[in-house]
């Protein structure tokens, strides 16, 4: 599905079906009816089990409030394999992929009318009700409410224009009104201070449900001012289509399933959590804040496009991918002698294991340094050696139960920012980091045990495989 020839359709459902006629034996159609809270993540965790993770689409959701029914397709990106497929390549390859389409970043193009706008509701005319309008799941026992796990918020900067895209958790709140977290405090925030420094509430957009390419670019790490609009460009290959929103004029994608128009107060507060978060765990650290709810926009026939919540794989690799792909580049920029980088499912965000050839003396400890300092997600970088694969645990465990002395090999740096979903952070959100240096060393003692390449072929032949 990689971005090529006529421009293709820049909305989920177009993306969904295509994908389904491309690959249908990676897609499973669920046509029964499923509940609303929780089945839907169960059977994600039941497939994960078995170690598949299809695209999922669920035709018939019991206990959605809305006035039509609504399907839901989930774990869209449960599958690396899958995810590298939309791209054109190999998943060794996604990384290279993503950086260089993203380098091709463009300014969106405004369009008069798209799909999202074929039905809109005024809140001025007391005709927005959040539960009859937009499904929510409820994902885990512990949440507190159901939620929109796929809410990608977008603000303007008040004097250039430039746009934030970002994912918040988001529960309902009052008909008209979402509480909603900022606790990754990050350019949607520093937009809030600065309508608060003006004395006046944030114009918002809350999109849920787009291309998943456009939903890639929303987890983007870009510099204040940044535009992930333009990285959607380059990712999809052609610029985004955006229309306005009726009361604001905040460009927002044209394919979209849903949009959430309305203000973020700096004052007001909502309780928001806990709530299932990547790192397992519920959690209730939230800045409990209101998004107040003025104009809804939607498909007349929409889907819920949904993320699995939890430490799932999906939440894992949307978030991630982008922050992968930003820093194999940036290490192997600085650090020729690096070969590969891998955030493991297992580590939720907070390890990641590289895998180099060292030309001298602690390298291994400056690369790991540069990671920790560069990544503020992580707490832990396991060095190793290039001949150890990092996709793979049980091959980083060993290396480091093989070449790992701690008394020599162990750094750890304490009081640094670190995640503030992390349960074991501080209340500040403070965090120590460690690096473990698992490569050999000039005075490793050790040969590796090796089966002759004959011997190898000659099981092939026994075990009757070519």
């Amino acid at each position: 599905m990689a971005a090529a020839g006529a421009p293709a359709p820049q909305d989920a459902q177009s993306f969904i079906a295509r994908y389904r006629a491309e690959r249908p034996d990676d897609v499973l159609v669920v046509a029964g009816p499923v509940s609303a809270d929780q089945e839907i993540t169960a059977v994600a965790a039941a497939l994960e089990r078995e170690g598949r993770a299809p695209l999922l689409v669920f035709e018939r959701v019991e206990g959605l409030a809305t006035d039509a029914p609504v399907p839901v397709a989930t774990n869209l990106f449960g599958s690396r394999e899958r995810i590298a497929h939309w791209f054109g390549v190999a998943p060794a390859q996604l990384h290279e992929a993503y950086q260089a389409r993203s380098r091709r970043a463009c300014p969106p193009r405004e369009v008069a009318a798209g799909p999202v706008t074929e039905v809109v509701h005024d809140g001025g005319k007391g005709d927005v009700d959040l539960a009859r309008l937009v499904p929510m799941l409820r994902h885990f026992e512990s949440d507190r409410a159901p939620y929109v796990t796929n809410a990608v918020i977008v603000a303007e900067h008040p004097d250039t224009g430039a746009g934030n895209m970002s994912y918040h958790r988001s529960m309902l709140h009052a008909p008209d009104a979402l509480a909603t977290s900022l606790h990754s405090r990050g350019d949607l925030w520093r937009l809030l201070q600065l309508a608060a420094e003006r004395g006046r509430p944030l114009p918002v957009a809350m999109v849920v449900g787009m291309h998943p390419l456009v939903m890639l670019a929303a987890s983007a790490r870009l510099p204040f001012g940044a535009d992930e609009r333009e990285v959607a460009g380059g990712l999809l290959g052609a610029p985004l289509e955006v229309v306005r929103t009726p009361k604001h004029g905040i460009r927002v994608p044209a394919g979209a399933e849903y949009v959430l128009e309305g203000v973020i107060d700096p004052a007001a507060r909502a309780d928001e959590g806990p709530f299932g978060e990547f790192t397992g765990y519920s959690s209730n650290r939230s800045t409990n804040n209101l998004l107040q709810v003025q104009t809804v926009l939607h498909r007349a026939r929409p889907m819920l496009i949904d993320v699995l919540g939890g430490n799932a794989a999906e939440h894992l690799n949307l978030a991630r991918i982008p922050r992968e792909s930003e820093m194999v580049e940036k290490i192997r920029a600085r650090f020729p002698s690096v070969t590969a980088l891998h955030y493991p499912n297992s580590g939720t965000h907070f390890h990641a294991y590289v895998a180099l050839k060292p030309m001298r003396d602690g390298e291994a400890r400056q690369v790991m340094l540069g990671l920790l300092g560069w990544d503020p997600y992580l707490k832990t970088v396991i060095a190793v050696d290039a001949d150890v694969d990092v996709t793979r645990d049980e091959q980083v465990l060993w290396a480091l139960a093989t070449h790992f002395q701690p008394h020599r090999d162990l750094m750890v740096i304490d009081g640094l920012p670190g995640s503030a979903l992390d349960p074991s952070a501080s209340g500040a959100g403070t965090t120590s980091r460690m690096g473990l240096d698992a490569t050999r060393g000039k005075d490793f003692d050790g040969v590796l045990a090796k089966i002759s390449v004959q011997a190898l072929e000659r099981a092939r032949q026994i075990l009757g495989r070519s």
